[in-house]
């Protein structure tokens, strides 16, 4: 599933049958698998308010909720992982600054500081990449404090420190490597609440611009079709969301039992 919503994003133009905006007032709630007067099925999903394709909508929308996925999780574990290597690694007052911040953030619910950052900054993929990426590190950040204590006093970490090994060097190339197992797969979920987030951020319409097709924003533009009998308006994103998240925590669980050698059978 996930090598297939991959391919959907990556392929979007050359997959999609239609422009996603391309608007026909003529043919708009058009039910799926209708076939026009000649016979032919021109719209397999159907189409929405606007007329415009919802086959080709969603097909365009995979690339904007995987790739925000992808994104904002990598600037959320980079910027996490790497103040929770220094905070463990040091100690003292940087730690307490760090952690405290780390907290603070942990007091305010992540989505109502997005939706107050975005009222503040504006809709936009960028903002809205960076908004998610930053309300991510925390949970990096404690992972990897709380491993970089634990591995910081080993045999290995001292025995690079008898023969000269800089800190920065240390941090990066002895010890990380060694706690980036648990961090994989927190990010493997991660990606999945993120797509979520998104989602519901576009469906509030903070999400990006209405012209950008994302899956949150066809369910919101499907709330006045409803009552009309247009279902598929909301069915299909919905799956989408649906098997997209699925797939990805299921890949998290088997990535906690592969990295993990006590779960392996």
């Amino acid at each position: 599933m996930l090598t297939f919503m991959s391919i959907l994003a990556i392929f979007s133009e050359q997959i999609a049958p239609y422009d996603p905006n391309r608007q026909n007032l003529i043919l708009r709630l058009t039910p799926p698998f209708e076939a026009d007067e000649t016979g032919v099925t021109r719209f397999f999903l159907g189409t929405d308010g606007l007329g415009r394709d919802l086959l080709s909508r969603l097909i365009f929308g995979a690339r904007v909720s995987i790739s925000v996925g992808l994104l904002a999780v990598t600037v959320g574990g980079i910027m996490g992982t790497v103040l929770g290597l220094v905070a463990g690694y040091f100690g003292g007052w940087l730690d307490d600054v760090i952690m405290r911040v780390a907290d603070i953030q942990l007091a305010f619910p992540f989505i109502l500081l997005a939706i107050m950052v975005l009222v503040v900054l504006g809709s936009g993929v960028f903002n809205l990449i960076l908004v998610l990426g930053v309300g991510q590190w925390v949970t990096y950040a404690r992972i990897a404090r709380g491993e970089t204590v634990s591995q910081r006093e080993k045999e290995y970490v001292e025995a690079a420190r008898c023969i000269g090994v800089s800190n920065v060097q240390i941090i990066f190339k002895t010890i990380l490597p060694n706690i980036l197992a648990p961090l994989v797969v927190i990010a493997s979920f991660n990606v999945a609440s993120v797509i979520l987030a998104e989602a519901s951020l576009s469906f509030l319409g903070l999400g990006v611009p209405p012209t950008v097709p994302t899956w949150g924003g066809m369910l919101a533009e499907s709330r006045d079709q409803l009552l009309g009998g247009s279902w598929w308006l909301a069915v299909f994103p919905g799956l989408m969301i649906m098997f997209t998240v699925l797939s990805l925590n299921i890949l998290g669980d088997w990535l906690r039992d592969f990295l993990d050698p006590r779960l392996r059978n």
